[in-house]
């Protein structure tokens, strides 16, 4: 079966943010959130962490996701405050815009790579967990760094409900691309998410290992796993000749469990 389609992962696989910016994103949220609520960003941190950590504890660890409105009222939960509804607004939109504001680096070539696969007659999609950051403001940014138009379909963990390496968020993107899962080829950084995430619904998992990793790294988590990638890169202009290669390579069997 011929490769139709060719999926990305987002962070550290198109685009990626520096420990400096990244910490600049968080002081952003922080500044403009205690303005809204008249304190000051110190005032506000405890509850801004307790708040993700609450989260990560009761959705991300079992890879489920929430919309994004559902970390701010943890955080004000937290904080133990009753809002009203446009004090929420407000709050939700300086939570998730600070990276809008603040733009991530696009990873070398990334937009290059992307738009070249797509001018090749491929398909192009893209799946991303989303942590602070929704699929509404990860648009707003994809647009901004001239990306966007490249992608036939996205497909947000807040959006969808969970994260990879479910099988129902791969299903959304396949079924959002019209093709069968051996004529996809999904590319991503996370070989247990990505690769591991892909290969076990049928595709070719494309372990992508950056130059320079940021700091939009899942957590460590003890799969007990061993996971072949189908190839492994190091630059993304590395796809165009594994994709001219993979028209004669049937996807493999999957990780296999040690």
């Amino acid at each position: 079966m011929m490769i139709k389609a060719i999926a990305f992962d987002l962070w550290e696989t198109l685009i990626t943010d520096s420990p400096v910016l990244s910490k600049a994103q968080m002081h952003r949220r922080l500044q403009n959130m205690a303005k809204i609520l008249g304190t000051t960003p110190d005032a506000i941190e405890n509850a801004y962490r307790s708040a993700w950590h609450r989260c990560h504890e009761l959705y991300w660890s079992r890879d489920e996701d929430i919309p994004c409105r559902r970390q701010i009222e943890h955080f004000l939960e937290d904080m133990q405050i009753e809002a009203d509804e446009p004090t929420v607004d407000a709050l939700e939109h300086a939570y998730a815009m600070a990276a809008v504001e603040l733009l991530p680096s696009m990873v070398e070539d990334a937009d290059a790579v992307v738009a070249s696969l797509k001018e090749r007659g491929y398909r192009i999609g893209l799946i991303s967990n989303t942590g602070r950051t929704p699929g509404y403001a990860l648009r707003e940014i994809l647009e901004r760094l001239g990306l966007a138009s490249s992608f036939d379909a996205m497909v947000f963990s807040n959006e969808h409900g969970a994260c990879k390496p479910q099988p129902s968020i791969f299903e959304a993107l396949r079924t959002s691309l019209g093709v069968e899962y051996d004529e996809m080829m999904f590319v991503g950084d996370n070989l247990y998410v990505d690769v591991h995430g892909a290969k076990r619904c049928g595709m070719l998992g494309v372990h992508f290992i950056p130059p320079q990793r940021g700091t939009a790294i899942a957590p460590p988590f003890d799969h007990g796993l061993e996971i072949v990638p189908d190839a492994t890169i190091t630059h993304l202009r590395q796809l165009s000749d594994f994709c001219d290669r993979a028209h004669a390579v049937a996807p493999g069997a999957g990780a296999r469990s040690r």
